[in-house]
């Protein structure tokens, strides 16, 4: 699985590490000898499927470059309460001032992993499971690249780089085929609508659209919306996605399901970090 552009993973671990503090740690400045070495090791807590190693990795190279942290699991791999994740190693003073930011990287990111691999199994192989926009400023590059980890699918990375037309544009156009004419003179990109009723969905059908999200429908209205595009565009679903209910869409036929929550609500993983002194 190919991973967040280290460039990116580098901005967002330096804004961290400013935001923090950790290159003026009152507390470990103090009290710790720059030349005392220490060890710790990462373990999960709870189970969780991990992502954002590379993180952790990077947040101890930004403060000091002796560090060395070493995987004993990747990133998409599935831990039990009390695996150990990683080893770490170097400078006491880097692995204290580095790690509330690479551990608040690494839950969320596992999180939301976690959280990903929970509904893709209940999805069961029967319809793709994608993520949305809904991500957390500054960090979407990091977070698609968990729901990744997880299972999932990314949908666009930003506007820039996919068409979705959806209720606002629809009602500024003065209606969907109005809205998708005009995008159709603009862009050779597949053109994704919403349907938010199924006379939506009749007029998306009639404008050509590839892709028809049936936005926050109930069980019923998602069958016929089925039934009336009958293979004509791909069907996504979005709204209301629960895992009690993500089984029962995916028999009804549809190609997709975005879920908003896997980014914006994902509760982290309960991993830490355990430091000893190093006497070797």
């Amino acid at each position: 699985m190919t991973g967040p552009d280290p460039a990116i993973v580098r901005d967002v671990v330096r804004r961290a590490l400013l935001e923090d503090g950790a290159r003026t740690d009152i507390t470990t400045n103090a009290i710790v000898p720059p030349d005392l070495q220490a060890r710790g090791v990462f373990l999960a807590k709870s189970r969780c499927v991990l992502a954002g190693l590379d993180c952790a990795r990077e947040v101890f190279a930004e403060l000091d470059t002796r560090v060395i942290l070493t995987g004993r699991r990747g990133d998409g791999d599935l831990c039990e309460n009390g695996d150990e994740i990683a080893d770490v190693r170097g400078p006491a003073a880097a692995l204290l001032s580095g790690e509330r930011t690479a551990l608040n990287l690494l839950q969320q990111l596992s999180g939301i992993a976690t959280l990903t691999r929970t509904v893709v199994d209940a999805a069961a192989g029967g319809i793709a499971v994608l993520d949305t926009r809904k991500t957390h400023p500054g960090l979407r590059a990091l977070e698609k690249y968990a729901v990744r980890c997880g299972g999932g699918r990314n949908h666009r990375s930003g506007l820039h780089d996919g068409v979705l037309i959806k209720d606002n544009h629809v009602r500024i156009a003065g209606g969907i085929v109005q809205a998708v004419r005009r995008m159709r003179a603009a862009t050779p990109l597949p053109i994704e609508v919403e349907a938010q009723s199924l006379a939506d969905v009749d007029a998306a059908l009639e404008a050509g659209a590839d892709v028809i999200m049936l936005d926050n429908l109930d069980d019923d209205q998602i069958a016929e919306a089925i039934a009336r595009i009958a293979r004509r565009a791909i069907v996504e679903i979005s709204g209301g996605i629960t895992l009690d209910r993500i089984a029962r869409l995916a028999r009804l036929g549809a190609d997709e399901v975005s879920v908003g929550a896997l980014t914006h609500s994902a509760p982290a993983a309960d991993i830490s970090l355990e430091l000893t002194l190093d006497r070797r």
